[in-house]
């Protein structure tokens, strides 16, 4: 019987939102008012003007006037508040957390805009109420791949399965890195939503800076083409970030055998850089060039990684280079994969050389 009377009370809401909205061409509510106080008064008058001849008293008249005045002032009237109740009704399935609730808005006045303010709200909430749900449920299948593998290995050398070999504990040893990565990245995530994270801008020498990223890659054949005495200026450990995340990306998507090209040259202004990282991989497809820099994106399969990739990496890459207040985007190659990162022009007026 309830879910019967609710029904019904939705039906007869719902009929009752289709009724026209006469005053929502106005612009104004307080000219809607105004037409509502006139419309109200003229009944009125009317009503009691038209008893009079016919030998109706005034105290006869007047609530006759007055009750159908009424009338159609809820009529009129209905498009002014229609809209507050269905906010209302909004807000209080987003608190129970319905986020698909959206308000009719065709009014042109003040209510209006805060309908239309309310459902550009709402959506917002259900796209981070989304990115949540997301965010959570990747977060919860990177952790427990690896520690399932270190938890199975550490299981086998307990039980005397298997020997506590140079070879089992280096495999151990992936694991914890590959956690320790993965916390590293979602801390540096943590300090992107909080929003405050200061930059110590110097002045870069790009070939040592490139050389010392370079470094950690000791089994990937990188090759360099970098302008003589180039320089930039920017955070040093954020765009080592930045250059060690497009590398190893770079390594897990291309071949075995395949070689990783760095390439550099001045920018527009002082301290500008246009700096490119390309591999000999699939590439990447021209709708997939977006979303490969959002947080656990994989690219166009979405599949982890055997390697331990997380797909965090270019996500912080975008993030650091906004910060720096550059560009970061896949640029088109004739085979593989080519990431440019564009940093603007700065003061010289910065701390030391790197």
């Amino acid at each position: 019987m309830r879910e019967r009377a609710r029904r019904k009370r939705g039906s007869a809401e719902r009929a009752w939102e289709r009724l026209p909205r006469p005053l929502d061409p106005l612009r104004s509510i307080k000219v809607k008012l105004g037409v509502l106080v006139v419309v109200t008064a003229c009944i009125a008058i009317l009503i009691v003007l038209w008893g009079y001849p016919l030998g109706f008293r005034a105290r006869q008249t007047v609530p006759v006037g007055l009750l159908i005045a009424l009338v159609i002032t809820q009529l009129i009237a209905h498009g002014m508040t229609a809209p507050l109740r269905e906010m209302t009704a909004a807000a209080r399935a987003m608190a129970r957390g319905d986020y698909s609730r959206r308000v009719r808005s065709t009014s042109r006045d003040e209510v209006g805009e805060l309908a239309g303010a309310f459902n550009r709200m709402a959506a917002d909430l259900a796209a981070v109420d989304r990115q949540r749900q997301e965010f959570v449920a990747n977060v919860s299948h990177e952790l427990r791949t690896p520690i399932s593998a270190l938890h199975a290995v550490l299981e086998n050398v307990a039980d005397g399965v298997t020997p506590a070999s140079p070879e089992v504990l280096e495999s151990a040893l992936e694991q914890t890195e590959r956690l320790g990565r993965l916390v590293g990245q979602l801390l540096d995530l943590s300090k992107v939503d909080a929003g405050a994270v200061p930059l110590d801008l110097r002045v870069l020498d790009v070939a040592g800076f490139v050389d010392e990223v370079t470094a950690a890659f000791p089994d990937t054949p990188v090759t360099t083409d970098i302008a003589p005495g180039l320089s930039c200026v920017g955070d040093r450990d954020r765009l080592h970030q930045v250059l060690a995340n497009l590398l190893d990306n770079a390594v897990r998507h291309g071949p075995s055998d395949g070689a990783v090209a760095i390439t550099a040259r001045p920018g527009d202004g002082a301290g500008a850089l246009v700096l490119e990282v390309s591999d000999e991989g699939p590439g990447i497809p021209r709708g997939q060039r977006e979303r490969v820099f959002e947080r656990f994106s994989r690219g166009a399969s979405g599949a982890a990684t055997p390697d331990g990739g997380t797909g965090l990496g270019l996500a912080i890459a975008r993030w650091v280079v906004d910060m720096h207040g550059g560009l970061i985007g896949v640029v088109d190659t004739p085979h593989g994969c080519r990431i440019r990162v564009t940093l603007p022009a700065r003061s010289a007026s910065v701390s030391g050389g790197g």
